[in-house]
């Protein structure tokens, strides 16, 4: 990739440039980064599903289920219809496994759990983003590239960078996003929406306007079902007829609201982007090219991980109480290990000391991916406690003592806190 799309190489951009980050089939695509024999067949992740049973609603279907009709919302039982779950078909013989699918209940703990992952790296290169959700957010990266274009080629630098953002979610997470370049953030959203899956659509601030007028009027940000049906009997069918509509009429039909539809059919959204929060955790994850059960292995990424998560919360003046490891063994069990201090603490040296500790209980397992993350974050440098002497070979057993919390967390009193509640790790790595 082309060094100048990285960060710092602005030059004086005038206009904003927004992405918005949208995963693509994000439940299904989790399910198949925990199972990768699901890669290229017809997934449904369902609401209120059992396995085995045919109750509750889809969530996610995935490209190759919605090639069968099925949709998000629909009931279970009508999806069942049009595609069949695969051990129904390999035990009927009237139903053909080719044409079955893999049904799977919704597992929110875990989606999170990729969600934090993906947006660790949406705050490392966005100075502001917004999270909308737990698999869609917005970025402004108005100092970190800009509209201008590739010497010798007909792109911009803001598509370089957008390009970056989208492998890095690829290489380092394992599920597939698409993203929308624009100068705003209804234009930006409607463009990771052009292309999926694994779409890059840019919209350069000329281009605005040529590229939201053929769009359905359906789709235009905040055009809702039932607004679009009203907007079609005023013989309105596209964007660019919205942008081309009577403003006063549009307001007396729908309000206010009327005329920000109007605003942004024609790419007129000045809204910023608005940060929705300080991050709750910091963490780095990292894949071995073949699964190992050496010990030594594990402990120096362990150490590499554990490093550039506590110089990560130093660079934004993070305290931690809770320091975890995350550990996954073949084919993709994910085990959490996690251990509360008794106050916020900035110290790499122990952070580095626990996860080597808690990484122990599985030196004999065969293990696929590593994990650290410091929890329970603090910003007030004020609250700080250094803990000294904890966790030092010279400290007595009565100091060490480890008592069991919630989910395999690890407690740790010490004579300041002698008590301290767990908490769900697997939630918390999430």
């Amino acid at each position: 990739m082309d060094g100048r799309t990285l960060p710092g190489a602005r030059s004086n951009a005038e206009e904003r440039i927004v992405l918005h980050v949208d995963m693509d089939c994000f439940y299904a695509s989790c399910e198949r980064l925990r199972e990768p024999a699901l890669e290229g067949e017809p997934v449904v992740v369902g609401m209120g599903y059992e396995p085995g049973e045919g109750h509750g609603a889809v969530a996610t279907a995935s490209y190759e289920a919605r090639e069968y009709g099925v949709e998000s919302a629909q009931a279970i039982s009508r999806a069942l219809e049009a595609l069949p779950r695969i051990e129904d078909a390999r035990e009927d013989d009237s139903l053909d496994p080719a044409d079955a699918g893999h049904y799977r209940p919704v597992d929110m703990d875990f989606y999170k759990e990729v969600s934090a992952q993906i947006k660790e790296i949406l705050h490392e290169c966005a100075d502001v983003v917004r999270e909308v959700s737990v698999d869609e957010a917005y970025l402004d990266v108005t100092d970190r590239t800009s509209w201008e274009t590739v010497e010798g080629a007909d792109r911009t630098l803001a598509e370089g960078y957008a390009r970056h953002v989208r492998d890095r979610i690829a290489r380092e997470v394992g599920v597939p996003a698409s993203i929308g370049v624009a100068p705003d953030m209804s234009t930006a959203k409607v463009a990771s929406d052009y292309d999926k899956p694994e779409g890059l659509v840019v919209v350069r601030p000329s281009e605005v306007r040529d590229f939201l007028a053929p769009i359905d009027v359906a789709d235009v940000h905040g055009v809702g079902p039932v607004t679009a049906r009203e907007l079609r009997e005023m013989g309105i069918e596209t964007a660019g007829d919205l942008a081309s509509a009577d403003p006063a009429e549009l307001r007396s039909r729908f309000g206010e609201r009327g005329r920000e539809l109007y605003d942004r059919a024609r790419g007129a959204d000045d809204r910023e982007v608005t940060p929705t929060g300080r991050p709750k955790s910091l963490s780095r994850e990292s894949a071995f090219t073949e699964a190992t059960a050496d010990a030594e292995r594990k402990r120096e990424k362990v150490r590499a991980l554990a490093a550039d998560v506590a110089e990560r919360a130093r660079t934004r003046d993070a305290l931690y109480r809770t320091i975890g490891v995350k550990v996954v063994t073949p084919p993709f069990d994910v085990h959490t290990r996690a251990r509360s201090l008794s106050g916020p603490v900035d110290d790499p040296e122990l952070v580095e000391r626990v996860a080597l500790d808690l990484l122990s209980e599985f030196d004999d397992e065969t293990v696929r991916k590593l994990g650290v993350r410091v929890s329970k974050l603090s910003f007030d440098a004020a609250d700080q406690s250094r803990l000294d002497g904890w966790g030092d070979e010279s400290a007595g057993d009565e100091d060490e003592t480890i008592g069991e919390g919630t989910d395999g967390e690890e407690v740790i009193p010490t004579d300041r806190d002698r008590h301290r509640d767990g908490q769900a790790s697997l939630g918390e790595f999430g």
